[in-house]
């Protein structure tokens, strides 16, 4: 007998997807059962095969592009993979670019928590100098808290080996992504095409780390001007799992600031943010739409066909929050990068038709769906894969949802090789672009926007919760 998952087991984060006629839902904990093909008990890749294809052919946005009779006999990964509908430019540019699944179900949760093993420290790596095969790796921000921030690591670093060994391109992701305990960074800097003839070297321990989103809050005063600037590089509820709201209230407390000093502008910094959990979303939203109430729509989801018949689409409102803002605002500045997904996506096209939202920096990276968590939440649990596929659309009150392929920049601005520090209206190129366009001092086009010249080969970014995949969802009862 196969896996029959009526009620599927999905372990699921905050608050996305909620019920047109009830917007607070609670999380789902659903059952399922199953008779394993092993005769003695012990799992299989096809019984764990059976449990995805079940799943999948349920909640799956794309379920009826799976095919009719997939291969079993594969390990689950490959598997998994075999019965996406992948996207393809040419062939399928409708298809999905973001549906994963992970060995490890807890590994997978706490990534979307912001927990995972690091030494705080998030960079960006460049092929450096151009041409050669040379890796440098320049520091993005560092976590609070951390090994790195202990170290004296900070914005703008530039590191360049690990354990004595030179970073190319032929050994950085084995020198960069390990389990090691702790590893000896080189640290230069750079002049022109040279580093410095007398690097650091400094010893980073990585430990499991609850990453703080909210990274730094100010308000920085010009003329008449009250500006409100926030860096919020990820949309995660609280450390201890969805029902935790540490950040949120934290979030909450940084409005309840800019609202007591009058801030009358609003400059939210999400070129980091690969997305999160959408009811962090709808908090950040709901504390600065303008003319919003708890009956206007943040934004509305779509299932597949067999789900849209039988329970149409959902709409999620905005909340009443007293930090709001939206009085006092006519615009809100969104600063972004190409690593901007997601849940920070949701925000800027949430608050369009209540305000103008202008975005500064460069594309952002296109992600208009929304995925769940799926595992086995039997006790004991049998299976230890989880799932994040994309189960739904969203859409805005207008109904649009065009931005697959990312938000176009308002004002277009790349970050150098070496960086300013966060609310450095001077040296930051996007912040100092934004503010321009506050002030009227230099309005319009790519004005005092540096050109890129650089080109990313990756990032630590990528590599949290699928990369920019991070939109996760969370079903109406009425889905279960």
């Amino acid at each position: 007998m196969r896996w029959r998952p009526a009620l599927l087991s999905v372990a699921l984060g905050a608050t996305l997807l909620s019920a047109c006629k009830d917007p607070q839902v609670d999380p789902t904990t659903p059952t399922t059962t199953t008779t394993p093909t092993s005769t003695t008990g012990a799992l299989t890749d096809r019984e764990v095969n059976n449990w995805v294809l079940d799943s999948m052919r349920i909640y799956y946005y794309w379920n009826n592009r799976i095919p009719a009779t997939p291969n079993l006999n594969q390990a689950p990964g490959d598997f998994f993979q075999s019965i996406l509908y992948s996207w393809d430019r040419t062939l399928r540019p409708d298809g999905d670019r973001f549906s994963w699944i992970q060995q490890s179900v807890d590994e997978l949760k706490n990534s979307l928590q912001g927990i995972e093993k690091t030494t705080g420290m998030e960079f960006r790596l460049y092929r450096w100098p151009s041409g050669t095969n040379n890796v440098i790796g320049q520091v993005i921000f560092v976590q609070l808290n951390s090994p790195a921030a202990r170290a004296g690591v900070k914005r703008g670093d530039i590191f360049s080996g690990i354990n004595g060994q030179a970073l190319t391109i032929s050994n950085y992701q084995t020198l960069l992504y390990t389990d090691a305990a702790s590893q000896a960074f080189t640290f230069v800097t750079i002049t022109g095409n040279t580093t410095t003839a007398n690097p650091q070297t400094r010893m980073l321990d990585r430990v499991q780390l609850a990453a703080d989103p909210v990274h730094k809050d100010s308000i920085l005063t010009i003329g008449t001007r009250k500006i409100g600037y926030l860096v919020y590089n990820q949309f995660v509820t609280g450390p201890n799992g969805p029902s935790d709201a540490t950040y949120d209230n934290k979030v909450d407390n940084v409005f309840a600031k800019f609202k007591a000093q009058g801030v009358n502008e609003l400059v939210l910094d999400l070129r980091y943010n690969p997305g999160g959990y959408t009811s962090s979303a709808r908090n950040l939203a709901s504390l600065i739409g303008k003319g919003i109430n708890t009956n206007e729509v943040f934004y509305r989801q779509e299932y597949n066909a067999e789900l849209t018949r039988a329970f149409g689409s959902t709409q999620v409102r905005f909340l009443n929050k007293p930090q709001n803002i939206g009085a006092n605002l006519t615009r809100v500045f969104v600063l972004t990068s190409d690593r901007t997904a997601s849940a920070s996506e949701l925000i800027i096209n949430g608050l369009k038709p209540f305000m103008t939202v202008q975005v500064v920096g460069d594309t952002t990276y296109g992600k208009n769906v929304a995925s769940i968590t799926i595992e086995d939440q039997r006790k004991p649990r049998r299976i230890n894969w989880g799932m994040q596929p994309i189960i739904a659309k969203s859409y805005n009150k207008l109904g649009q949802s065009d931005y697959t392929a990312g938000f176009v920049p308002d004002q277009v601005a790349f970050e150098p090789l070496v960086l300013a520090q966060f609310g450095d209206i001077n040296n930051d190129p996007l912040l100092r672009a934004a503010i321009a366009r506050i002030t009227g001092s230099n309005p319009g086009g790519r004005v005092a926007s540096p050109v890129q010249t650089l080109f990313s080969i990756g990032s630590s970014i990528d590599r949290k919760a699928g990369g920019s995949n991070m939109f996760i969802d969370k079903l109406p009862s009425r889905l279960q």
